[in-house]
């Protein structure tokens, strides 16, 4: 060999393993961030999630911590790239060679591996979304709406993910070159990182701040806006979370080094407890990185189970097979008609009640919002028309619940859901006001209701009724109707039939998005010369508008403001209606334990690279293969067991935070604590799939270090 660049080839040969590893991990981490983000921004995706709302803001929670993963883990792994090479860069520095010299082979080294590794991720990425979502689309649900369409925006993030691991790589594989002492750079790949003795208390302190940080982060917001009337900067509430990250880095610390068996074990696995000592910092690193990242597959996974128990629970509480109502003005099915499309199905009605309701204005306190030199405040201010809602006399909701109610002239009664979860009432009503005639009635607001098939309505008696009501034109009377049948899970084709009955009879002047509200519509022209709501700005404000022609997307049966409650209808398409963000939150959870096994895979079989030597050192001293074999099981059981018990406690215990905390005057309800449940089922079946990974991981890192099964022992 005449040139250095021979050499240089030749050595890069020898060392394929961590050429591979290295280019293996950008790969797979580009792959992962372009599939997520290109589902992300996808259009398909987008329509479904309103802008500013609750799943959007998850999506975009798990996918910074995804991010936040993924580049932990590429910086790792060429940490460990350029260790394992300091030995031959200062051989060849040792032997002559210029800085200048080993530079230069080195980036062309690195454009190639870091160039066609991101590149295959980013060109991988979208692809690998595409199969994800049809093998979704074929094993849950296939509909128009699930049809998959790339935003070619998306590949932006990716872009920029891609620039980052191509810099950060120069940049490490620059300031590897660079040191001056020769004996430094051909001992590092020999250096451990070894943690400084941590003292016991570090395990409790450190869940305890988990406990208090989590605790802490949820709750600040509501205390910053409900107590301090502020709106608090993006990013502010995330600081209190801080105190969670620290005791989750401390209860690491604590598991590395001491472990949580006290004494009992400390000389039975004296050789992994050391190893795992000596690699601290590496492997506390990894663990902090498995933990949020299967916190957020986990916060992504419960979605569904959360979503489908209380959903099935809720059209069985339904005291009512068939529910709906419209506008006066709107030709929709009376009685008679229902009865004979029913015959004509073959459907028995048992009872069928009527009953007109009223849209009347309701007084309440305005939030105005003001800007400060703190930023965005907001005080109350009491107004005596503030949003209109639906009225029924004592007499109509009698003859649908079959429940008779006592009220006098003034007193009012609102409907809540039967577990009380979803409150709406306000019990500091005192004004009623008919908005068109200026009819104004003070009321005192009693005990609500419990129907869950009339949540939101509010009861007046029945000359308060027809008082406020007298001169209210058609487009402000509405009509509600609620009837059983015989064998309602039969009945299917019969409520498909009158659902799309009422919506080819409904006009353009009802196709209104939920909460489109006329008093609130009158104000907000008055001030601002529009009405968010309307259909012409629908869009612009980041809302779906509301489309007849697709009267099966999720975007019309969870928004159009008519939507009728039929339970075999609802029970039956519940997957079709939640197809998109239940198949999101799935591809979510599957990218980020994805990422999870690989990284736990690859830290795993650095310690095989690493140890090899320890090990067969081990042997030649006369250490028996049990013993090694338990060695390497304590490393690799701890990889693997500390982030998932960990992660999976963290996300567990925030989501029942969340549901003790979520507006419910009862804490958890029956519905949630069911889902809590089926959560449990999620989490192990995903146990157990972490487990067989686990086991192929152990069985490579033995053979990796020539140590036999157990029944080879």
């Amino acid at each position: 060999m005449r040139h250095f660049s021979e050499v240089y080839a030749l050595m890069r040969r020898r060392n394929r393993k961590q050429y591979a590893l290295l280019s293996g991990c950008c790969f797979f981490s580009v792959l992962l961030i372009t599939a997520y983000v290109c589902m992300m921004r996808a259009p398909t995706v987008l329509n479904v999630l309103p802008e500013g709302g609750d799943s959007r803001k998850q999506v975009m929670m798990i996918f910074t911590l995804a991010v936040i993963g993924c580049a932990v883990f590429t910086t790792y792994a060429s940490g460990l790239f350029f260790r394992q090479k300091s030995r031959e860069t200062g051989v060849f520095l040792a032997l002559g060679a210029s800085r200048a010299q080993v530079r230069g082979e080195l980036y062309r080294e690195l454009g190639v591996l870091s160039l066609g590794s991101c590149a295959a991720g980013a060109l991988l990425g979208g692809p690998l979304a595409w199969v994800l979502w049809q093998f979704f689309r074929l094993a849950v649900v296939d509909t128009e709406e699930m049809r998959l369409v790339f935003d070619p925006s998306a590949y932006g993030f990716s872009l920029a993910f891609s620039a980052f691991v191509i810099v950060m790589m120069f940049l490490l594989g620059s300031r590897s070159v660079r040191r001056t002492n020769i004996i430094d750079i051909v001992q590092e790949s020999h250096k451990s990182e070894p943690i400084r003795d941590v003292p016991r208390w570090y395990g409790l302190v450190g869940v305890g701040l988990l406990a208090l940080g989590g605790f802490l982060g949820y709750m600040s917001s509501s205390f910053f806006i409900l107590v301090l009337h502020w709106y608090p900067p993006e990013g502010l509430t995330s600081v209190f979370y801080v105190p969670a990250l620290i005791g989750l880095y401390m209860m690491l610390l604590h598991t590395v080094v001491n472990g949580w068996n006290g004494k009992k074990k400390l000389y039975k696995d004296l050789i992994a407890t050391s190893q795992m000592r000596f690699q601290g910092r590496q492997t506390v690193r990894n663990m902090l990185v498995m933990t949020l990242l299967i916190a957020g597959a986990y916060f992504g996974g419960f979605y569904t189970p959360m979503i489908g128990a209380g959903a099935m629970i809720g059209y069985d509480r339904r005291p009512v097979d068939y529910v709906y109502n419209f506008r006066a003005d709107q030709d929709i099915p009376q009685e008679d008609e229902v009865r004979a499309l029913a015959e004509e199905y073959g459907v028995t009605i048992t009872d069928f009640a009527a009953a007109p309701m009223v849209r009347l204005a309701v007084d309440g306190d305005n939030q105005i919002e003001e800007e400060g030199p703190m930023g965005t405040t907001w005080r109350e201010e009491y107004e005596e028309v503030m949003y209109s809602e639906l009225f029924l006399s004592a007499s109509g909701y009698e003859a649908l619940t079959g429940e008779h109610v006592d009220l006098a002239t003034g007193e009012i009664r609102g409907v809540i859901d039967a577990e009380g979860s979803k409150v709406l009432f306000d019990p500091g009503k005192s004004l009623v006001t008919n908005y068109l005639t200026k009819e104004q009635l003070p009321v005192t607001a009693l005990e609500p209701l419990r129907y869950d098939s009339l949540f939101g309505r509010y009861i007046l008696n029945d000359a308060d009724f027809a008082r406020l009501g007298a001169g209210l034109p058609k487009e402000w009377r509405e009509t509600q109707v609620c009837f059983n049948v015989e064998n309602c899970e039969e009945t299917y084709d019969f409520a498909k039939a009158l659902f799309n009955e009422i919506v080819d009879r409904s006009s353009m002047e009802v196709a209104q998005f939920d909460g489109w509200d006329p008093v609130v519509r009158d104000r907000d022209i008055q001030e601002k010369g529009f009405y968010f709501l309307d259909p012409e700005h629908l869009e612009e404000e980041g809302f779906t508008v509301i489309d007849y022609a697709r009267r099966d997307s999720s975007a019309f049966r969870l928004d159009w403001q008519y939507m009728p409650e039929f339970r075999v209808l609802d029970r039956a398409d519940f997957v079709k209606t939640m197809a998109v963000f239940l198949i999101l939150f799935v591809f979510i959870a599957v990218v980020c334990f994805a990422a999870v096994f690989v990284i736990a895979y690859t830290r795993c079989m650095t310690i095989a690279l690493t140890n090899a030597k320890v090990y067969d050192d081990l042997r030649h001293l006369g250490a028996s293969n049990d013993y090694l074999r338990r060695s390497v099981r304590g490393q690799v059981k701890r990889v693997f067991l500390v982030p998932a018990l960990a992660g999976t406690g963290l996300i567990y215990g925030f989501y029942i935070i969340v549901l003790y905390f979520n507006g419910s005057p009862l804490g958890i309800t029956y519905s949630e604590a069911a889902g809590l449940l089926m959560v449990l089922v999620v989490i192990a079946a995903v146990s157990a799939l972490m487990y067989a990974v686990y086991r192929l991981t152990l069985a490579q890192v033995c053979r990796a270090l020539d140590i036999r099964g157990e029944r080879q022992a």
